[in-house]
């Protein structure tokens, strides 16, 4: 799998995949982690990286002691099928 790095400065995780720029955007405020969106492009979809890049950043957030918000539809979803990352989900 190609390295997920965080760019602080932009609020995203991100990885480049043949060439393709694959992003997960947030928001912090306080110790709540806003999952806005995460754009993979067409070139390179259907591999996982959606998944790859959700779960890198709640694995973050959960390091961080951060609460979610999952704003991102395809976000919010992930979590609904993964359960163990449910405990995240900001109240």
């Amino acid at each position: 799998m190609t390295e997920i790095r965080m760019e602080t400065n932009l609020a995203s995780f991100v990885m480049t995949e043949d060439g393709e720029r694959c992003v997960l955007d947030f928001s912090l405020e306080d110790a709540v982690m806003n999952v806005r969106s995460v754009r993979v492009p067409k070139a390179v979809g259907g591999r996982g990286i959606a998944g790859n890049l959700t779960r890198h950043a709640l694995d973050w957030a959960r390091a961080q002691s951060l609460t979610v918000i999952p704003t991102c539809p395809y976000v919010a979803r992930w979590i609904e099928k993964n359960s163990d990352y449910q405990n995240l989900i900001a109240a």
